[in-house]
């Protein structure tokens, strides 16, 4: 049993959980994990909606990883510019990547590129300050449309619909607040492609949707299909039949005359953004279901007036420096986490987990699965991995410092974290995100 050193790339939860896998399997495990950003958590941090109270709860199950004795942070580190593969060889005996994914995937309709429409994964960033994205959003679109029918969709509907002063008590950075203060949306649709047994929504996040008393939820009732396969479904899945029954309660609810509004149109599937220079409506088809889960356009089609279009039809995976890439699945190449190269053959010591293996599905659960199969592949290869080149730990720091990558470790991520609780406290708010890159390491070195 040698002592080996891991790199992992993507300090989200997969590459959390494959360290944590790493060092509880192997007890001569070093792992450092690497992000470009300089605090760790990944979409935990920048990806989920600020009003999710549930994400604190993940945060402090990574956090309890992160800062284990065997694992070491290192962020503000950009594969690819800062660090290449040849180098992480050279310093490591194998290579997990765990980027993630995120870009939004493209929707190839009509008017998808007029000013005032978007990708839901941009907006998701600027609303989580993210600090490699503007800091401005143009709220100005009285009504808007969300195309998607997942949890990002719901996100997005949500923060656009509630009043800013409501969401005040949420980390979210002071020009997200001032941005949204001056928003204009009154109402806000989202439109589903499928029928009310086939949204992939989950039930607690759809139930929240109706948390604020400023936003009623309509259900509009054309479209609201359960055929036999939808029933099939509702009863083989507990979570399908809370979320077709929080359907029903909207579609029941008489209006409260709140000011705001989030509408539920189902079997609606996108054709084309209208408007010349800008966004002036959404062309959907209603759809119907055919049996066996999935629909079929009925050739009777629907104009909406909005004035702002949000696409959350999934995220995509990017391309990777020196690593095989299937531009269609948005994926490495694979088998168990073996990375294969483009004769499908396994590129020695070279790792993947999470969506950039998997895509864009799953939550937690299957996040830590995943993980574990990654780290079980990669021990079950070690007798035929090489050792690493150097068996200096600090040999990777002394590389970055050669090249003036100014990375941040974990002892300045715990000062940034406990500079954000200090803003907080002074607002009487739980956190408030710094936002420019250079600001977080400045906090973060005192």
């Amino acid at each position: 049993m040698r002592d080996i050193k891991v790199a992992v790339i993507g300090a989200g939860p997969a590459g959390i959980y494959a360290a944590d896998t790493l060092a509880n399997e192997y007890a001569r495990a070093r792992v450092d994990v690497f992000d470009r950003l300089p605090a760790p958590y990944g979409l935990v941090r920048y990806g989920v909606a600020p009003d999710h109270p549930r994400i604190k709860e993940i945060i402090k199950a990574l956090r309890r990883v992160l800062s284990r004795d065997e694992i070491r942070f290192l962020g503000n580190v950009h594969y690819g510019t800062d660090v290449k593969l040849s180098d992480l060889r050279h310093f490591y005996d194998a290579v997990i990547f765990s980027t993630g994914a995120r870009a939004d995937r493209d929707l190839d309709i009509p008017g998808i590129d007029l000013p005032g429409s978007y990708g839901a994964a941009d907006f998701v960033s600027w609303y989580d300050g993210h600090p490699d994205v503007p800091r401005d959003w143009p709220l100005v679109a009285k009504n808007a449309a969300v195309l998607g029918a997942g949890n990002v969709a719901l996100d997005v509907a949500r923060v656009l619909a509630k009043p800013a002063d409501e969401q005040l008590t949420t980390e979210i950075p002071g020009n997200v607040y001032r941005a949204l203060a001056l928003n204009q949306a009154t109402d806000v649709h989202v439109f589903a492609r499928r029928g009310p047994a086939q949204i992939k929504f989950t039930p607690m996040e759809f139930r929240e949707l109706s948390h604020s008393p400023s936003v009623d939820v309509i259900v509009h009732p054309e479209g609201f299909e359960i055929d036999d396969a939808s029933q099939a479904a509702i009863s083989k899945s507990k979570s399908t039949k809370l979320v077709v029954d929080t359907l029903m309660r909207y579609l029941e609810n008489e209006p409260t005359g709140a000011p705001h509004r989030i509408h539920i149109h189902l079997c609606q599937a996108p054709v084309a953004i209208l408007g010349t220079d800008h966004v002036e409506g959404l062309r959907t088809e209603r759809t119907e279901l055919i049996g066996d889960g999935t629909v079929r356009g009925t050739g009777e089609f629907v104009d909406t007036p909005v004035e702002a279009v949000y696409r959350a039809v999934g995220y995509l995976s990017s391309h990777l420096a020196d690593l095989p890439f299937d531009h269609s699945a948005g994926v490495v190449p694979h088998d168990k986490g073996r990375v294969l190269d483009m004769d499908g053959v396994m590129m020695e010591g070279t790792y993947v987990t999470g969506w950039i293996k998997r895509g864009p599905i799953g939550l937690i659960g299957h996040t830590k699965s995943d993980a574990a199969e990654t780290a079980s592949s990669l021990l079950a290869d070690l007798p035929g991995i090489p050792p690493a080149e150097t068996s200096d730990p600090d040999a990777i720091l002394a590389h970055l410092s050669g090249r003036g990558v100014d990375y941040t470790t974990w002892q300045e991520w715990e000062r940034l974290d406990a500079h954000e609780i200090a803003l907080g406290t002074e607002q009487g708010r739980e956190r408030v995100k710094v936002v420019p890159r250079d600001d977080m390491i400045r906090a973060g070195r005192g």
